[in-house]
């Protein structure tokens, strides 16, 4: 045991001396000669400091099945391990008890002497992000407003209300309440009145560690927390006759975790450290307008690997929704989805105008690993919401936009029922969006519709298959027609065909680029020209790049 573990040190170490030797961290280097990274460890040592979890948080826990009382995820870094690396001089910016990892600012001497440590796992940098949304002419209280439909008078938001049916969750008394939301922005200016009545639990600034969203004099920059306040108020706004987002009933808490300079930029710790504050005291669901694409590459891209992914997926199997932007990246450099928009189970959002058309700057997927992307889509495009200047409103463009209203949709599909899993409100919403029968990598499964997602009657999760597999056809033996169903792990040009006992080619059935997907599709005994072949063995082959799978049936006349 010992000389096994004599070795793993030594691998550990190596690893780490030699990230350090090829430059690899290179990204973890901010303006200032500072590195920025994440320290990962091995273990949690004999350390049992625990982070107390809610009763709320407990609750939403079971409805998944996770241990509500103690979890693996709730225990925190071995405070040992983390007192020596502070000894170093190192400073200790944040730590995250999900991935056993804390982050740190250092110089190049101390990061050498932390990699050495025995316990640490790994070294890796963290991840910066670029935000942008598009900021649109200033908008008076009659931008847009329509007749009015609905007992709430929604005033200039009425557009993006109607177009995913909010008005009708809201007639039959869907407000978001009994819902906890978290927001992950750049801060909050609650002066505005549209936040006059909103239940707000608590607020923390990640980046000062305090309670203060709001902007903060020398310590934020103007227009902090501008970005935060619009998007808020696309969620869960109130003030009938001039401006009513989706959720105003539910109850919210708020981090600040967004740096605004000159640049833009969010490092990653900050999310993370967001999101399990906010799984701990109950959030429901999260919304985050957000994506990181620094350091990462487009095959990071996996579902797998990006950390704000991985730190999604678990507050996922803690119960938790979280929903985010699919981001602005069409037609620039990147032009993929960002993460944590990959993760397999998180819903992100594309942006679509008033008329349902799809953003120029909406960002397409699939995933690297051939998943559609984004989910589902909402209004992006001159958007109404209110502005930081804690007054006024104004249209703003952006997939940060659109991610808010479908964040405050699942709001009210769990006020409705409150006993559904992240999953299978994921999967609701996806079923009854506007091409949920026909997906694609533009607009995912569509423009949600919440009425028709709170009265869907199969809410069977849509799962993606772990293989490509062909099944046996039914019925078999057949007479005039049969099914034929194949599973599709990644988007591919498939091809399904019927061929006679001597190997001849009798009729193509399927030639096309296809989704991932359970499909079924039907052959009705005849060949190329229609005509009826006759009674026999047949053959079909599901064919995707270089692999072929066959199986044999017979029609008996």
């Amino acid at each position: 045991m010992m000389k096994y573990l004599i070795t793993t040190i030594l691998i550990v170490i190596t690893v780490n001396a030699q990230m350090l030797s090829q430059g690899k961290l290179e990204k973890a280097v901010r303006d200032d000669g500072k590195y920025h990274v994440w320290v990962y460890l091995i273990d949690k040592g004999r350390s049992l400091q625990k982070t107390d979890v809610s009763e709320k948080s407990q609750k939403r826990r079971s409805k998944v099945g996770a241990d509500a009382n103690f979890n693996w995820y709730d225990l925190n870094p071995n405070s040992e391990y983390v007192t020596k690396i502070a000894n170093t001089g190192a400073k200790i910016r944040q730590q995250s008890r999900w991935l056993n990892a804390i982050s740190i600012e250092c110089n190049e001497q101390q990061l050498i002497e932390i990699s050495y440590m025995p316990f640490v796992k790994e070294v890796k940098p963290i991840v910066q992000y670029r935000r942008q949304i598009l900021k649109e002419e200033p908008a008076s209280t009659k931008l847009q407003k329509k007749t009015q439909v609905t007992e709430i008078d929604y005033g200039i938001a009425q557009n993006q209300i109607e177009q995913i049916n909010v008005h009708r969750a809201h007639e039959e008394g869907y407000f978001g309440q009994g819902v906890t939301v978290l927001m992950l922005d750049t801060g909050y200016n609650l002066e505005h009145p549209v936040f006059d009545s909103l239940n707000i639990i608590a607020e923390w600034d990640v980046i000062n560690d305090d309670s203060t969203t709001k902007n903060q004099g020398r310590q934020d920059v103007f227009g902090q927390h501008d970005h935060g306040t619009s998007t808020f108020s696309a969620l869960g706004g109130f003030a009938p006759g001039t401006f009513v987002g989706p959720a105003f009933k539910a109850d919210f808490l708020l981090a600040k975790t967004e740096i605004l300079e000159q640049e833009i930029q969010l490092e990653e710790d900050n999310f993370v450290s967001a999101l399990e504050w906010g799984e701990a005291r109950g959030a429901d669901v999260m919304s985050a307008s957000l994506g990181y694409t620094d350091w990462y590459t487009w095959q990071d891209m996996d579902g797998n690997t990006a950390v704000t992914t991985k730190a999604v997926d678990i507050a996922t199997s803690l119960g938790m929704l979280c929903i985010v932007s699919a981001g602005n990246e069409n037609g620039n450099a990147w032009g993929h989805i960002s993460a944590p928009a990959d993760a397999d189970s998180v819903i992100s959002v594309g942006a679509v105008d008033s008329n349902g058309n799809i953003a120029y700057f909406s960002s397409r997927g699939p995933s690297f690993d051939g998943r559609i992307k984004p989910e589902v889509c909402a209004q992006g495009v001159q958007i109404a919401c209110a502005s930081g200047d804690g007054v006024s409103y104004e249209s703003s463009s952006g997939t940060s936009l659109s991610a808010p209203l479908v964040a405050g949709s699942a709001a009210i599909l769990l006020s409705a029922h409150p006993s559904l899993s992240p999953l299978t409100v994921r999967n609701a919403l996806m079923k009854t969006a506007s091409q949920s029968n026909l997906p694609n990598n533009d607009y995912g499964y569509g423009i949600i519709d919440i009425w028709s997602a709170i009265n869907v009657d199969d809410l069977s999760v849509v799962t993606i298959p772990d293989e490509f597999k062909l099944h046996q056809n039914y019925p078999n033996p057949f007479n005039s027609t049969t099914s034929i169903t194949y599973d599709i792990k990644q988007s591919t040009q498939v091809k399904v065909i019927v061929y006679d006992i001597l190997g001849c080619e009798i009729n193509t059935l399927v030639d096309e680029f296809q989704y991932p997907g359970n499909k079924t599709i039907q052959w009705d005994g005849t060949d190329q020209l229609n005509t009826k072949v006759p009674t026999g063995i047949y053959f079909y082959s599901l064919i995707f790049g270089d692999k072929i799978s066959t199986k044999k049936m017979l029609l008996i006349k």
